[in-house]
């Protein structure tokens, strides 16, 4: 079993990029600041994930998923949140890969963890409403918790006719959300929740009523002080590649003041446009014109946490070829279109990756090979897979009869953590042959072999009588944010025990009976 870690040469468990205690006083910091700007209140935009944010974990070692929360508990006697979702998202029942499922389920969980974390929520906002059942369920369930629930239409011409959005019958139409405390956090349930019109609608509110209040957003990635080509800039345009999002050289910053800040198309573009809305609603000499540029709304000082630029880069490196084999699946898999698979294989070719350069890729193709060499596979497909652990030690697994190719390297990653020899067997055979002959016999399941779901299960049950089952059992936990990589696509069960171990999960896309759920 050979031992690998990043390409220069570091164990992964000695991987740490990242400060956050560094990042925290930093930015919370910049958004006192930014309140001290404005008058009464400050509203503050939130991207990408207020919780569980384990891309900016991937793409910045050391970076705590939850480091955001903390951010909001230091300020949280003067914070409130107002959560945003669109009807219309979810009454498509569009999901949340990273939850694994739908936004009216999402939102509800995060309502639920700002509770747990004693978070004030003041609202929810759904926006883009016209009466969805769906958004009408959600809405009951909200407001069976104790929050209130607010919902937005759509208004015609937006975000170009400025003239409609900024009169009675745009913003005026959208009911005032009250709040009490000076900084309100518009966080949402994902990419088009309606932020940022949410933002600005109380901002026309609050002018009319002759209150002071601002606008500013908080963004992590791109990083603006990061050169454009910088592999932690690039990692965010692979993952959003299916939105055809890139970075560039922010020209409204460069022609204000003359140097150099790194932002994103959508923002650039909409610019002017954002700023013509918010000039209409405060006037020519209203507070907020002295934003010159995109970047000057932003309150983003995640530079300031990198303590390794080298485990930084190569770490986003890594996440860019973890993006590329992501829409290869789900273009394989037909949700996703190939250009999208283009956009991300020019990015490799821009950092001058390949997908071998991912290290299980390579030992799970091996293993696979090996499997069809002792002819062991099932129903004539030849399965592989690979884990890295912490370690930097490669664990495989090739699939089989009896058990699928994810299960066999989860069980002997877990002998190798819990120093179990290779010839002591974690599942008794006949809990195994019970469990196949159940799957054949009585629920009539054209798979018989064990996903990884089974599995979790069948050691589960074994570690009552098997001293070696319940130390491996232990040590589940130690497989969280390891690497690993498949042959075929997994099946539902195997993604849905992978997701449960935290384990990052990258596919050849290879077809197998059954292993076309992706979410």
């Amino acid at each position: 079993m050979e031992k690998r870690g990043f390409r220069q040469g570091k164990d992964m468990s000695e991987a740490i990029g990242f400060d956050n205690l560094r990042y925290l006083d930093a930015q919370s910091g910049a958004i006192i600041e930014r309140v001290g700007s404005f008058g009464d209140k400050l509203y503050l935009e939130f991207g990408g994930k207020l919780l569980f944010d384990y891309h900016a974990a991937r793409v910045l070692p050391g970076y705590d998923p939850n480091v955001k929360i903390k951010l909001l508990q230091r300020l949280r006697d003067q914070i409130e949140i107002v959560f945003c979702v669109s009807a219309q998202d979810v009454a498509k029942g569009r999901m949340r890969g990273d939850f694994g499922m739908t936004y009216d389920l999402a939102t509800l969980k995060t309502l639920d963890d700002l509770k747990d974390y004693d978070l004030p929520t003041a609202a929810v906002s759904i926006n883009r409403f016209s009466g969805e059942p769906a958004a009408q369920q959600l809405k009951q369930k909200i407001e069976a918790r104790g929050v209130r629930v607010y919902t937005q239409g759509n208004i015609e011409g937006y975000p170009t006719d400025v003239d409609r959005i900024v009169s009675d019958q745009g913003y005026g139409r959208n009911p005032y959300i009250k709040t009490s405390r000076p900084i309100v956090v518009i966080t949402g349930a994902g990419p088009g929740s309606g932020k940022m019109a949410t933002a600005l609608s109380q901002i026309f509110h609050d002018h009319r009523a002759g209150r002071s209040s601002g606008f500013a957003k908080f963004e992590t990635f791109p990083i603006w002080s990061l050169p454009v080509d910088h592999p932690v800039n690039l990692a965010y345009e692979a993952a959003t590649a299916d939105l055809a999002d890139f970075n560039l050289v922010d020209p409204h910053h460069l022609a204000a003041y003359g140097s150099t800040a790194v932002n994103y198309n959508r923002d650039v573009e909409n610019f002017p446009i954002l700023r013509a809305i918010i000039e209409r609603i405060l006037g020519a000499g209203g507070q907020v014109p002295h934003y010159r540029s995109p970047t000057d709304m932003g309150v983003n000082r995640a530079a300031e946490g990198i303590v390794d630029d080298a485990i930084v880069r190569e770490a986003a490196c890594q996440e860019i070829i973890r993006r590329y084999f992501r829409y290869r699946w789900e273009h394989t898999i037909g949700i996703e279109r190939k250009e999208t698979v283009d956009r991300a294989a020019a990015l490799l070719q821009r950092i001058k990756a390949r997908p071998e350069d991912r290290p299980p890729v390579r030992p799970a193709r091996e293993a696979a090979q090996a499997a069809e060499r002792t002819g062991k596979g099932n129903e004539g497909t030849y399965c592989g897979a690979a884990i890295v652990l912490d370690s930097g030690e490669m664990v495989t697994g090739k699939n089989s009869p009896l058990m699928h190719s994810g299960s066999a390297a989860v069980l002997n990653a877990i002998k190798r953590l819990a120093g179990i020899p290779d010839t002591i067997d974690l599942l008794p055979s006949v809990v195994i042959h019970n469990l196949t002959r159940l799957k054949r016999e009585q629920l009539e399941m054209e798979a018989e072999s064990l996903d990884v779901s089974e599995t979790l299960i069948a050691l589960a049950i074994s570690a009552a009588s098997n001293p070696a089952a319940e130390a491996g059992l232990q040590a589940l936990s130690r497989l969280r944010r390891c690497e690993m990589h498949m042959t075929h696509i997994p099946t539902q069960g195997d993604q849905v025990g992978l997701r449960r171990l935290g384990i990052h999960l990258t596919t050849d896309a290879q077809m197998t009976p059954g292993g076309y759920f992706l979410r």
